[in-house]
């Protein structure tokens, strides 16, 4: 079954229900980090959205995971590319487990983050869920961000043009539809959207990076 299959199944299959402050059972024995692992499930149940707390427990599952793959049997090693599988499926289930709550919506950006390459259609509509899940705009930014970083930057504009609300969104939501309106090559569209992002903040700290943000454009309209 390839990779992108396995994640398709794990996130169809129908499962039991499991609250996200429960460590599931284990073939593999306890850890000596199982009381970490319990206190971050708990902070997850408080605020699914914990991202320090999802990225730590995302750490310690994938590190479980990799150490649980299948060995060589003539080296009693498990293959690199068989452990980063099994820590992603991993990572993969938390997330898919975290996302059940309809007040999660990072565990939707990491669901799109693992499908991205694979199934660029699927991770889009869940960046799109989570920024629906999210009134803040930090969703959004960390959807445009994580696009960004994945070399995508015109999808993370078009995501952002879609659901960005300079006047109710984190200035940081704008942010990063503007830089990667810059990086998409799109300096007309960047400028558009700094001008409504400084109509609607009277930040004095906003403004330090508006007029970075706006020289920066204008060296991009420049060379354009």
């Amino acid at each position: 079954m390839s990779w992108i299959d396995r994640l398709r199944s794990l996130f169809t299959r129908q499962a039991p229900l499991r609250r996200v402050g429960v460590r599931r059972p284990s073939t593999t024995g306890h850890h000596g980090d199982d009381a970490r692992e319990d206190a971050l499930r708990a902070n997850l149940v408080h605020d699914p959205n914990d991202i320090e707390s999802f990225k730590a427990l995302a750490e310690l599952v994938r590190h479980h995971a990799a150490a649980s793959a299948p060995a060589d049997p003539l080296t009693a090693d498990s293959p690199a590319t068989e452990r980063d599988r099994a820590a992603d499926l991993a990572v993969w289930s938390l997330a898919e487990e975290i996302a059940g709550n309809p007040r999660a919506w990072y565990a939707l950006v990491e669901l799109a983050r693992l499908s991205l390459h694979d199934d660029r259609e699927g991770a889009m509509r869940r960046l799109q869920g989570a920024c629906e899940r999210d009134g803040t705009g930090t969703a959004l930014a960390e959807s445009v961000r994580m696009l960004r970083e994945a070399g995508l930057p015109a999808e993370g504009l078009g995501l952002g043009v879609g659901h960005w609300n300079a006047k109710e969104h984190v200035h940081e939501a704008g942010i990063q539809v503007i830089r990667a309106a810059l990086e998409a090559g799109r300096p007309s569209e960047a400028r558009r959207l700094l001008e409504t992002m400084a109509e609607t903040s009277d930040d004095v700290q906003t403004a330090g990076t508006i007029d970075k943000l706006d020289r920066e454009i204008a060296d991009a309209e420049a060379t354009a």
